[in-house]
């Protein structure tokens, strides 16, 4: 038996890399349909060698070591951190979809950081108010160019010996920053479609890219949008970690901090204690939670 980390699946079949750097081709057994189990990238694993001649070698996943965490989207197992990548501009960010992310992470009590990219493009105002918004946000806050290599070196000491997701929108250049980082990826990058500027979505499926010793990233699809599913409204408010301080000081217990009077977090964003864009943000956001229909599921 040798242990391994599942790098990629594709068609029934999941590549294995093990500690001694070889990498394996391999059915699972057919219990684990029968357990009700799947094995998923990112799962640390045993494996039983078949066959040593074919290329690559073959074997057989015999068991799934218990998982730290999983998430459906994308479908990975023990990760240990999510890079939320935004371009500063071309495109432009949603600061709505951003904290839409933001609060996933949240929701799924992954470490998320917050990394803005295309300084190159951006004047300093454009860097200071992004910093200025998100300098509270409970996350740490880089920025970073992939063409003139600013804050690439800082970005590779936060991943270092984590496995990582890098997700974000369309255009925000994850694929050019995994080919910055893992050269050896060979990742199909994007342009940039002239009328909408949002990028060309290239990531096909789920894989684990070493960026050296115990470190790997996920590349995950672009998104244009982004759907808070199975939250309550009255949940979001402790989403926001520049509320924390304010909780439970209200007039009113269990205070929305909408149009409550004597609200502690209101006069904090009066106060300018708490970002206005991300106050506003909140607030966008509840309505939309307050105002959907209603899912049923059977």
């Amino acid at each position: 038996m040798q242990q391994g980390k599942i790098i990629k699946s594709i068609s029934g079949f999941y590549e294995v890399h093990t500690r001694e750097g070889i990498t394996y081709r391999c059915r699972a057994r057919g219990l684990f349909r029968a357990l009700g189990q799947k094995p998923l990238v990112g799962d640390d694993v045993e494996i039983e060698i078949t066959d040593t001649v074919s290329v690559p070698p073959e074997g057989s996943v015999m068991r799934i070591l218990p998982r730290r965490n999983s998430l459906v989207r994308p479908n990975v197992a023990n990760v240990d951190q999510a890079v939320l990548l935004f371009a500063i501009t071309h495109p432009v960010p949603s600061y709505n979809m951003l904290d839409r992310f933001l609060i996933l992470m949240e929701r799924k009590e992954l470490p998320a950081v917050l990394c803005f990219n295309k300084t190159d493009l951006a004047r300093k105002e454009e860097i200071e108010a992004l910093r200025e918004t998100y300098e509270d946000c409970g996350c740490r806050v880089l920025f970073a160019s992939n063409y003139q290599g600013e804050g690439i070196e800082e970005l590779r000491k936060v991943l270092e010996g984590r496995t990582s997701v890098i997700t974000g929108p369309s255009g925000a250049g994850k694929s050019t920053l995994i080919n910055t980082l893992c050269p050896e990826a060979r990742m199909e990058t994007g342009e940039l479609s002239r009328k909408i500027a949002r990028g060309k979505n290239t990531t096909r499926h789920i894989e684990l890219l070493s960026a050296g010793a115990d470190t790997y990233l996920v590349d995950t699809p672009g998104f244009t949008s982004l759907f808070l599913e199975e939250m309550e409204a009255d949940q979001l408010r402790y989403c926001y970690p520049e509320f924390g301080p304010y909780e439970g000081t209200c007039r009113f217990g269990g205070c929305v901090h909408i149009h409550e009077p004597s609200c502690r977090v209101r006069e904090a964003v009066e106060a300018g204690k708490i970002h206005p864009i991300r106050y506003r943000n909140y607030c966008e956001l509840y309505e939309e939670l307050r105002t959907r229909k209603p899912v049923y599921r059977k």
